[in-house]
Formats: C-alpha cells, sequence, structure tokens
C-alpha cells in the first residue's frame, strides 16, 4: 500500500486540500491504517499533479490564504481501480514493543511489567477512540456501499486491538507469576 493510493482514495470520495487531507482524514479516519504528516501528503499531492492523476485548482480567499484544492483525474480514477484490483503483499509490521520484549530478560520483572502496562494503557484508549467512530452495522439495509466497507475495515481493526489488549494482560500476567 502507498501514501499515492490512499490519497487517491480519498480523493476520489470528494475533492480535498492538502490541510483537509491531514486533518480531516488521516488524522481522524485512516490514522489507524495508514499515517503521513503534512510534508508526505503535500511532496505527494505534487507528484500526483506531475502525473497527471490529480488536479490543482487555487480559491482565492480575500481573509485568509490562497487555498489549493485537489481532485482527482480519469486517469487517477484508472490508476485507484487498478490498484484495488491488485492483491497486496502481506506487510511486514513493525512492533517496537515487540522488539523491546524479545531482549528485556536482563530487566527486572517490574520494568517490563511497567512497559506492558503503558503500551496496555496506550491500546485501551486507542480500542476506545476506534469504538468511538460511527458507521452503520454489517447488517443495516440503510448502509451505503461505501459505508459497509468502512465497517468492514473498522471491525478488524477493533478486534486487532481487542486481541492485543488481550495478550498484553496475559503477557503481565506471565511475568507477574515468573
Amino acid at each position: 500500500m502507498s501514501l499515492t493510493h490512499t490519497i487517491l482514495g480519498l480523493l476520489q470520495q470528494e475533492e480535498r486540500t492538502g490541510y483537509d487531507l491531514k486533518t480531516n482524514c488521516f488524522d481522524r479516519c485512516i490514522a489507524h491504517l495508514w499515517t503521513a504528516d503534512q510534508a508526505q501528503i503535500y511532496r505527494t499531492l505534487d507528484k500526483l499533479v506531475e502525473q497527471g492523476w490529480v488536479t490543482c485548482t487555487i480559491e482565492i480567499q480575500h481573509d485568509r490564504p490562497n487555498r489549493k484544492v485537489y481532485s482527482l483525474t480519469e486517469a487517477g480514477k484508472a490508476e485507484l481501480v487498478r490498484w484495488l484490483q491488485y492483491p497486496q503483499p502481506l506487510s511486514t509490521p513493525r512492533e517496537p514493543l515487540l522488539v523491546q520484549l524479545f531482549f528485556a530478560a536482563q530487566l527486572p520483572n517490574e520494568a517490563i511489567i511497567q512497559l506492558l502496562e503503558q503500551h496496555l494503557v496506550a491500546r485501551v484508549e486507542k480500542l476506545s477512540e476506534c469504538e468511538k467512530i460511527e458507521l452503520p452495522a454489517l447488517d443495516d439495509s440503510s448502509a451505503s456501499r461505501e459505508q459497509i466497507m468502512q465497517r468492514l475495515v473498522l471491525e478488524l481493526v477493533l478486534r486487532r486491538e481487542q486481541t492485543y489488549i488481550d495478550w498484553l494482560k496475559t503477557a503481565i500476567d506471565v511475568i507477574r507469576h515468573q
């Protein structure tokens, strides 16, 4: 998966500014799937314009700086559809906590437990944030196709976070009783 295709997908939903992409999309709805900072987003938008997959129009504003609004071109839509149909390879996750734990035998149990408990708090907070996302249930007949796809993704994110929380609790318990 790439930032390019994530932005193409977001622009397919509606035209947006780079700021909108960051604050309304990456910081809110995509944050649990893909991260990007403002500089990465703007660099990618510039490349997408060069490739002809996105256009940029400038909206003149008198009381604020002018806005660059990006929208998807037909070529961009074609690239998004091509990418959507291409199977993605399994990703290799980067799990700093697991690397720490792998080498943590030299630490006292209390230090390991503290590390795990801090991570547990963060995971519980993330799960809580995910649970606040309002999407119709999968069996809701009034849900749009887009909402169903987003709900399916959210369901996996929720399950992943709950599984991680359960594992952290088990790990803490195991280390406590060593």
